[in-house]
Parts: structure tokens; sequence; C-alpha cells
């Protein structure tokens, strides 16, 4: 069956078999969700195999959810009830449309909870994520709330020195008001706190490591260069791409016409990438940075914060991925100073350009990975060619108890410890996606970690995050 064909344009939806009467929260929960993000629809009478199983009922279900909706969501979002039959089977059918006066939240139980979707499951809000929906609610973004600071005492010759050279034009006094930067009483905006010379938010900043080798810890030297940048958002965004083109070559053939150039990583895409880092971050978790980390084979961008609509961009098609803004004023100035494109295209233009390049292959195709609070953007190397370890077939092969863990596992155990920094915590999802390994071999992983005192597990098994034992 085409479920598609039953909720229409929506793109978001759960399947019920059956409406839990004694359960509301099973599917209230999805409701605020749904509201807090970009809408949805419950289907009730259709199984997980798309399987039409129909409702007893339909009446009465239709009744039950509209007065659990009306009951135990505050404030009540939009929603409407339908009941279609598909093959003589009854099914209810409740839409909800992404809400104006976020967060949503679900009360029951004694307790009042706002949901997101990340994926497609729908989880608490954490304390950052409820900030988003109360700016969202208040149709306010982080880049456009009043700072403390007085305009009259920060500078911003980088700024207009960037604007004269790349936009043409003069960055005039009235600019300021005009593009969101200052407001009427003369205070900055954090768009302007942002993009001031001398950024007065300390945790925008940018760290650049290149590393020795293929990880974070190859060998007695772990880093070859790092260098930490603040200041303004034109100032990180130059002084990381200046590092990059530090530590990139760039290989070229003669041809019959003129000469071929094999870069390492093509200009614009690792550009894109980090204009994209900088602009769409979130801002709202503190003591967090974009950082640039380069490997022998790879460069990854890593920025805090997920997907603006909460969904996993590698479960979707980066092709058709829509744009939205979480920081629009800023995105807003980067157009302006012709670093990106209003139409959104950043991804797009990253997998044209690898796909241009005289070395690409699937192989060395971009990476695009988001859990709720993380975004990493991972670039080949084009140039790269992993080198044979040569072996000597008259060492002795060494037997292996199969009740100790193989070699493997004990590799992706030290990756995991070598991507968790002390004081942040972790998801299940994103430590899966380090070791490239299914969730539940992961969760093998970090129990031997957990045993051995080298991490922490917090919270319940639904939210459980991991952290470097301290």
């Amino acid at each position: 069956m085409n479920i598609t064909g039953l909720i229409g344009e929506t793109t978001e939806y759960e399947k019920k078999v059956g409406l839990e009467e004694k359960k509301p929260k099973s599917w209230c929960k999805t409701v605020s969700a749904f509201a807090n993000g970009e809408g949805g629809a419950i289907i009730w009478g259709v199984d997980d195999q798309d399987n039409i199983v129909g409702l007893l009922n339909p009446q009465k279900a239709s009744e039950i959810v509209s007065e659990q909706i009306k009951s135990r969501l505050d404030p009540i979002p939009d929603f409407s009830l339908e009941i279609q039959n598909i093959e003589d089977k009854p099914i209810v059918i409740a839409n909800i449309k992404s809400g104006v006066e976020t967060p949503y939240y679900y009360i029951g139980d004694g307790n009042r909870v706002a949901y997101h979707r990340v994926g497609n499951q729908s989880v608490p809000a954490e304390a950052q994520k409820l900030k988003e929906l109360v700016l969202r609610g208040s149709d306010k973004s982080y880049d456009s709330i009043i700072s403390k600071y007085d305009f009259s005492d920060y500078a911003f010759t980088k700024l207009k020195a960037t604007y004269k050279q790349r936009a043409g034009k003069t960055f005039s006094d009235s600019d300021f008001e005009s593009f969101g930067l200052v407001n009427e009483t003369g205070k900055l905006t954090n768009a302007g706190a942002l993009l001031a010379d001398e950024s007065p938010i300390r945790h925008s900043r940018l760290f650049c490591t290149r590393w020795n080798g293929l990880t974070k810890a190859s060998g007695v030297m772990e880093a070859l260069d790092d260098k930490e940048f603040s200041g303004s958002l034109i100032i990180l965004l130059q002084n990381g791409i200046d590092f990059i083109t530090i530590h990139t070559k760039k290989k070229w053939k003669k041809t019959a016409t003129g000469r071929i150039e094999m870069p390492d990583y093509p200009e614009r895409s690792y550009m894109e990438g980090l204009v994209n880092g900088l602009i769409h971050r979130q801002y709202l978790e503190l003591g967090s940075e974009v950082h640039i980390d380069m490997f022998d084979d790879r460069l990854e961008i890593y920025s805090p914060g997920g997907m603006v609509d909460g969904t996993l961009i590698q479960d979707g098609n980066v092709w058709n991925i829509a744009s939205k803004r979480r920081n629009p004023i800023v995105a807003d100035m980067f157009e302006r100073l012709n670093y990106m494109e209003r139409r959104g295209s950043g991804f797009k233009k990253i997998m044209e350009d690898y796909e241009n390049q005289t070395l690409y292959s699937e192989k060395k195709k971009p990476t695009f990975y988001s859990s709720h609070s993380t975004f990493i953007l991972t670039l080949p190397k084009l140039n790269y060619e992993k080198t044979a370890i040569k072996t000597d077939d008259k060492k002795p092969t060494i037997k292996t108890d199969d009740k100790k863990p193989t070699n493997k596992i004990n590799m992706q155990q030290k990756q995991i410890l070598e991507y968790m920094e002390v004081g942040k915590e972790y998801r299940l999802e994103e430590l899966s996606h380090i070791i490239e390994v299914k969730t539940t071999q992961t969760k093998a992983r970090l129990k031997t970690l957990i045993e051995q005192g080298d991490i922490e597990a917090i919270g319940s098994n639904r939210n459980r995050r991991y952290k470097l034992s301290e």
C-alpha cells in the first residue's frame, strides 16, 4: 500500500495498529513532536508492514483522539481527523500541522514535557532544544535576539572591507539596522555580535587540527599543526579556509590543450562546508565550537546542532533537502557577501564539485551525518592512496580466544575514546556512526568501556548518553 496516497503531502508519519486508549502518551508525544516540528500524520489501523488491519469502531477512536489531544496538549495544536475506508477496512488519520505557538507540551503522569522528532522517533526536548522552541514560538531566532552589547563599543572593519571587496558596495551605518545587526536603541543583535571584529560571543570559535595519520591518536606525534581562531564569523571563515589551503596540495598533469589540476579537496566544497557549519550551527549550545579536523585521507567539518527540522541527513536524499535556516539574519548577511546563495544549494555544490573532479569515484564521495546535536561533513582526500602493508609470511599467526575482544573490537573502542572529549555527552547513534557499525554492536563496545571505567552512561535507556569518566 502507498502510505503517501493516504496522507497527501505530509512527509512524516507514524503508523499504529490500534488505538491505545489507556496509554495516550504512546501517541500524544508524537502529536507534540509533530506540532513542534514540521507537522505530520498518525495513522491508526495500519501495521508496520503497511498492511491494512482496520479499526472496529473508527468513530469512537476518532472521538477519543480528539478528546485526548485537547486535554493533554498545551497549547492545543492545529489538527484534523478523517476516517478512510481502504479495502473495506476503516482507518483513522490525524493530520498535525506545524505549530506557531511552540513549544507544545504533553501533560500527563504529573509531567509536562515537550517532544521533538529525531529521525523517526519522538524524544523529549532537552534544555537547548526547548530554548529553540521558545524562540520559535515568540517568532524569533537566536541571531535576532537583542544582546547586552552596545554598537558603539565594537568595530566592524572586517565586515565593511569584505562587503566592499566581494559585493562592490560601501557598508553604511544605516545598513547595520537595515540588515538586522543593530536595533533602534544602538544595541547589537546576536547576529551583530557574531560579526563584530572582536566578537563578544566567546563560544563562537573555530578549532583547526591537522592530525598525524588516520585517527586522532595515530602515533607519538598526534597533531602536526593546530590553530584556534576567534572573532568575527568572517574572520573564522577566512582563517579556516587558509588553514585548509596550507595543508593541502594540488597535483596536475599536462594535456594537449593545457593541464588538468587535481586538488586534494575541491576548494568550493570545503568552503561551502565551512560556511554551512558557521552560519547554521546551534549557538544556544554553550561551550562548543566548529571544528576542522584534517587527516591523511579526509577532512571533517563538525558543527554543533543537527538539522533544523530534526531530520537525519543520512536518512534522506542530499540532492533534495530543502533550505531551512537556524540563523536567518547571519545567513542573509553571508548571502550579501556572496559567500552563499539564497536558494540554499550548498550540499548540491559540494557533491557536484566532487563529481567534476578527475580523481573522483564512488569511494571518494562526500558524506553527511547528523544527530539531534551534531552535524559532520566528511570530504575524502582525492589524492590519497592507501599504502599496502607488507606482511612477513614466516611470522607465526597469533591464535585468539573467541571469548576475548578481537583486535577489531579493541580498535573500535579506541576510536570511540579518541572521538569523545572530556565534559561532552554523546548519544549512541553518533558513536555508532563514528565506528561505522550497527547500534547493537556499538552498545557492546560501550558496555566493555563502562565496565573498564573508561566511560559513564547517563540517563534512561531511551535518552541515554555517554561521556568520558573524569
